[in-house]
């Protein structure tokens, strides 16, 4: 089963550019242990930290092609996604185990990948 893994935290940019060594050590510390987890049990088939929300540009609806783009992202949120994962799990109740492992200041959604 694949299910996205969305990780958000409220002020994620500026906390992480605040932290300090220790910190950022244990953050990815607990990352690698998702990772390493998820590899016993399944398949990490994408990850990626994200830009910072100001770099983002977001299309608007439209019509024919017409579409207003806008900086930054297009809604305002109390928690900014900083990054996600894509994993090939057995279910969804063994990606929420393995999701337990990551980083206890994020938030987690898990999302199953719907096939288009």
């Amino acid at each position: 089963m694949k299910v996205v893994v969305l990780l958000t935290q409220p002020n994620h940019y500026e906390i992480w550019g605040a932290a300090d060594d220790a910190h950022r050590e244990r953050f990815y510390a607990r990352l690698e242990a998702f990772d390493s987890a998820v590899a016993e049990r399944g398949e990490v088939l994408a990850g990626e930290g994200l830009g910072h929300p100001g770099t983002a540009r977001t299309l608007g609806p439209g019509t024919n092609g017409d579409r207003a783009v806008t900086d930054g992202p297009y809604a305002e949120a109390a928690e900014q996604l900083g990054g996600f994962y894509v994993v090939d799990v057995p279910d969804l109740g063994t990606a929420l185990e393995l999701a337990r492992l990551l980083p206890d200041e994020l938030t987690v959604e898990l999302r199953p990948a719907v096939a288009g």
